[in-house]
């Protein structure tokens, strides 16, 4: 893989065409619905090309999109990039894109709420059943596929729990049966991982996330390889999905910035996280870069970094103290998404609700995504709070 001095150059040079930026330092806002041809045969030709970056219709995208799309891909290292108005839209439109009446979907037991949900209340509705498996279970992953099992779904690290997983061995095994795979990697970002160069078939992030970076954009990207491309670029135009321009703009902005932003986020998570560690009320801290994450191992073999998101393992608690905890936080705001320049936190009294295939014996989880604030201002902010949470035991 190239190194992070690489990437940043990657980032701040892809997308920037002159078909894109006419001359200018960014690519231009082309917003369009109708685009208009001189001749019969521009738009025979035009229609021939309309898949590949080619102005043919709005919801085909703009020089704008076009800029966005490339870049995308290449920092995924796939073959194209279909835009979606957020996250969930792109999840929920690859699952339709792939999916029919009788498919089964293997997906992990950590994954993002909203996923689940969807899984649970419209694939059930269309007939696609789905079996829910331990994060940890590797190349064990072959004892839950079916006949009918037709995608295996990923998410590394996971929600909340942030348990890693042995992409390649699972990606081994789902190859073996002829398994197609996807995976959430809005953690990894393409910038530190890069679930393609892993064997995993489509590449999935919230670019609401760190590619927008300022917490001010809804996206969804999805960047596959070449022999599902062509399927996912028709499925995804035919399902209706598009974005604007400005937002693919927006997007373009804050990409260039995004290596230098997750260097910041990344050093002041680990020292936040360092610090919880050794506070008497926390059990363990689940961060990818520290041993006592789950999948510590793989996180280390596959990743080139980390970013400002963690959770952490109260010993013991209770509701009134866990919303006492958050009332009292003054710097960090409780909401939801993450990835922007600013601290959010949210937390769960148990995981017993947001599984079903794994238990959870253990206490409260509090997640935190840790901006670009100074990080004794935080710290101080965590342990006032948490002197709040004792008293509420």
């Amino acid at each position: 893989m190239s190194s992070k001095s690489n990437k940043n150059t990657q980032l701040v040079s892809s997308g920037r065409k002159k078909a894109y930026t006419h001359g200018v330092v960014n690519p231009v806002v082309q917003r369009a619905s109708t685009i208009v041809f001189d001749t019969v045969a521009d738009l025979k030709e035009a229609a021939k090309t309309r898949g590949d970056k080619t102005l043919f219709y709005g919801r085909r995208g703009t020089t704008t999109h076009f800029a966005l799309q490339e870049a995308i891909t290449e920092l995924e290292g796939g073959e194209g990039c279909a835009l979606y108005p957020c996250g969930a839209a792109a999840i929920s439109q690859v699952f339709l894109s792939f999916l029919k009446t009788g498919d089964h979907i293997l997906m992990v037991d950590n994954v993002y709420e909203p996923t689940r949900d969807f899984c649970d209340k419209i694939l059930a509705g269309l007939g696609i059943t789905t079996t829910y498996y331990p994060p940890t279970i590797g190349a064990g992953i072959k004892d839950y596929i079916q006949p009918n099992t037709k995608v295996l779904f990923l998410e590394s690290p996971g929600s909340i729990t942030m348990e890693v997983q042995d992409v390649p061995a699972m990606v081994k095994v789902a190859n073996e049966h002829n398994v197609m795979t996807m995976l959430d990697n809005t953690y990894g970002n393409g910038l530190h991982y890069r679930p393609l160069e892993h064997g995993v078939d489509i590449s999935i992030q919230a670019a609401t996330k760190y590619i927008v970076g300022h917490s001010d954009v809804m996206m969804g990207v999805a960047v596959a390889n070449k022999k599902y491309w062509p399927t996912l670029r028709e499925n995804s135009y035919l399902l209706g999905q598009c974005t604007s321009a400005d937002d693919a703009y927006l997007a373009l902005r804050g990409l260039r910035t995004m290596g230098v932003r997750l260097n910041q986020h990344e050093k002041a998570a680990i020292e936040v996280a360092k610090w919880l560690e050794q506070h008497e009320l926390v059990d363990h801290i689940r961060h990818p870069a520290f041993e006592s994450c789950p999948g510590h191992e793989f996180f280390k073999r596959d990743f080139d970094g980390s970013n400002g998101l963690f959770s952490f393992v109260m010993k013991t608690g209770n509701q009134k103290a866990i919303d006492a905890f958050l009332d009292s936080l003054e710097h960090i705001k409780m909401g939801f998404s993450w990835g922007g320049f600013e601290s959010l936190v949210t937390a769960n009294l148990t995981m017993k609700g947001l599984r079903s295939n794994t238990g959870w014996d253990l206490g409260p989880v509090i997640r935190l995504h840790i901006g670009l604030e100074d990080v004794e201002d935080l710290i101080s902010d965590l342990s006032q709070a948490l002197e709040v949470y004792k008293q509420h035991l």
